[in-house]
């Protein structure tokens, strides 16, 4: 029961995040112009990356957090808090002050249309003033989820994307304003959920015993732990950009049609990871604290039980996608040509949740036990499996791509199974 506590609040968090990119799509779609429509999707992507980089000083909190609850040190508790925050504010501030070549560069890369461009640089350098509220909330969520509070999680993105809604609607079709009045809602709203977070963080930091110090909070070697851990859980987004971005430029050489398609079917993916997530989130929390008590049978139990959630959950997917994927598709686009080649694919998305759920789970159990660079490993050893398969595929069409993309998900997570083996007999026993 602790593992579903802990997951249904993330579970249903999860499923608010697309429902605001439907509300900006609808009120942006309405306007006169299609440019203002493309100029939103073109820097909500280039933001969805770019804070995905920085996924790490959530992840990172979250797993020396709940390692400092299993030694009940409440003053590990509340520093980590203080360190997170102060590098969230440091990376913000730097994504701030170099603005102009970040926006310029990415832009560049997503390639967007001359009408599109000039208005998604207005949209980006205003989505940007809010870095630091979003790597601050960033850093908020792994701590409370450290400590086995995910229902903050859940309040809090209901508040941002509740204020987000409202106020896209009332700038856009209230005000008159365009694509920059999207731009505004989000920055107010990820400073609105700042504000939130930081009462809740308040009130919680009066159970906890002890004072902020000083020293501890300025002396970098006070970083070493969190600065090794995130560097790593970076260096392993990256790879997974990249694994993304390839992913998408080489359906994007097949056609428009094949590159729709793909995108209709990583939905798929994405749909799958809202449920597994919420138990890869518990792992963290649970699992870290059994090692922080070093209480290596605690461990192995809530394993084989988050392991059991995640299981049925996969099953479960492709059961779901192997009946009723054409109905899936169906809803997401309403193009025959699309629809009929998705459809070619589809089985791979059967396979996928089957192959993807040790990924998920063995995140959660590395993260909780600090394993990162493990992660990092699994990644880059994928990825040398992806680009000798893709090149010896390319016959196969997108065929080859996804068996490909299927390989390195497979080779990740048997890579991850080796190293967890291995640690249960010579460091967690």
């Amino acid at each position: 029961m602790r593992i579903w506590a802990i997951a249904w609040p993330i579970i249903l968090s999860n499923i608010t995040v697309p429902l605001l990119g439907l509300v900006d799509t609808a009120v942006v779609g309405h306007l006169p112009d299609s440019r203002y429509l493309a100029a939103v999707t073109l820097g909500a992507t280039l933001f969805s990356f770019l804070y995905w980089g920085f996924g790490f000083l959530r992840m990172g909190t979250t797993g020396l957090v709940a390692q400092a609850m299993g030694r009940e040190s409440d003053s590990d508790v509340r520093h980590l808090l203080g360190q997170s925050l102060i590098i969230a504010g440091v990376i913000g501030v730097l994504l701030i002050l170099f603005s102009t070549p970040l926006v310029s560069l990415g832009l560049k890369l997503l390639d967007g249309s001359d009408a599109a461009t000039p208005l998604a640089r207005e949209y980006a350098q205003i989505r940007l003033w809010s870095a630091p509220a979003v790597l601050a909330n960033y850093a908020i969520l792994g701590w409370f989820l450290g400590q086995q509070n995910s229902r903050v999680t859940l309040m809090i993105l209901l508040l941002t994307n509740s204020i987000n809604i409202v106020l896209d609607i009332w700038f856009v079709v209230g005000l008159g304003m365009t694509s920059n009045g999207v731009a505004w809602a989000s920055v107010i709203a990820d400073y609105s959920a700042l504000a939130f977070g930081g009462y809740l963080v308040l009130r919680q930091l009066k159970t906890l015993e002890g004072h902020f110090s000083r020293a501890r909070l300025l002396a970098l070697s006070a970083y070493k732990a969190l600065f090794n851990i995130n560097a790593n859980l970076f260096v392993r987004t990256l790879g997974l950009l990249f694994v993304m971005a390839f992913f998408t430029a080489q359906g994007a050489r097949q056609g428009d049609t094949v590159l729709a398609a793909n995108a209709v079917l990583l939905q798929f993916i994405m749909l799958t990871s809202y449920a597994l997530d919420g138990f890869a989130h518990a792992a963290e929390s649970l699992v870290g604290r059994a090692y922080g008590r070093r209480d290596w049978q605690e461990l192995a139990s809530i394993v084989r039980q988050v392991a059991l959630f995640s299981f049925w959950t996969a099953g479960g997917a492709s059961l779901l996608f192997a009946f009723g994927g054409n109905h899936l598709v169906a809803l997401l686009t309403g193009l025959e040509e699309v629809r009929a080649t998705a459809a070619v694919y589809l089985p791979w998305m059967v396979a996928m949740p089957l192959i993807a759920v040790w990924s998920y789970l063995l995140d959660g159990i590395f993260i909780g036990t600090s394993a990162v660079r493990e992660m990092r490993n699994s990644i880059f050893i994928g990825i040398l499996f992806y680009l000798p398969a893709w090149w010896l595929t390319q016959g196969l069409g997108n065929h080859g791509l996804w068996l490909a993309f299927t390989l390195f998900i497979t080779v990740r997570s048997g890579v991850l199974i080796g190293y967890y083996q291995r640690y249960r007999h010579t460091r967690w026993c």
